[in-house]
């Protein structure tokens, strides 16, 4: 199956636009930027969305305009509308559990407690889509986690979640092939 649909995971509005918790908002700008596409609001989906035009069919990008925890409400919406399968779904998103600028990319999965991803299982019924995990880190105590999510990471660790971004788009082409096997070891390296 090809991916037809990149979420990229944050909260609205400018308050949140350069928290840890918005670094799958950051990837979709970057990849719209690349693949040349500009996002719209659409109320209907509840979030900034882009047709892009690619060799293995057309294929979506979204920005949820819900905060994060209430993901699943855009995700659902688009993926009903255009008979989007699970399976078919790339969600990009910020990990606490993965060191700063390390990625990972896998298929299903649990959640890690992220909300996000809490709420779009919930509305899809599986967790059974891809996910495109890139590291923050982790404060070290977990009655930290909400504000060091929430929180603007610092210039070193800004570039390192820019670099891991970057690294991500490279292995775009692969992963929209398809190809699991060549994406993991392209983005699991070093």
């Amino acid at each position: 199956m090809n991916i037809k649909l990149i979420v990229g995971l944050g909260n609205p509005t400018a308050e949140y636009e350069h928290t840890r918790h918005n670094a799958g908002f950051w990837f979709i700008d970057e990849l719209a930027w690349q693949w040349k596409a500009q996002l719209k609001s659409e109320k209907k989906f509840h979030g900034d969305i882009a047709r892009v035009a690619q060799p293995q069919g057309d294929v979506w990008l979204l920005k949820p305009d819900t905060y994060m925890n209430l993901s699943g409400k855009a995700v659902a919406a688009l993926v009903q509308f255009y008979k989007i399968q699970p399976e078919e779904i790339l969600v990009v998103h910020d990990e606490l559990d993965i060191p700063c600028g390390q990625i990972r990319y896998k298929l299903g999965g649990g959640n890690g407690g992220h909300n996000g991803l809490k709420d779009i299982q919930a509305k899809l019924g599986t967790p059974n889509f891809y996910r495109l995990r890139l590291g923050i880190g982790h404060p070290g105590d977990r009655n930290l986690v909400v504000g060091f999510v929430l929180s603007k990471p610092p210039a070193s660790e800004r570039q390192l979640i820019d670099n891991a971004i970057a690294k991500s788009l490279q292995a775009m082409p692969d992963i929209m092939a398809g190809d699991l096997e060549k994406t993991v070891r392209h983005l699991h390296s070093k």
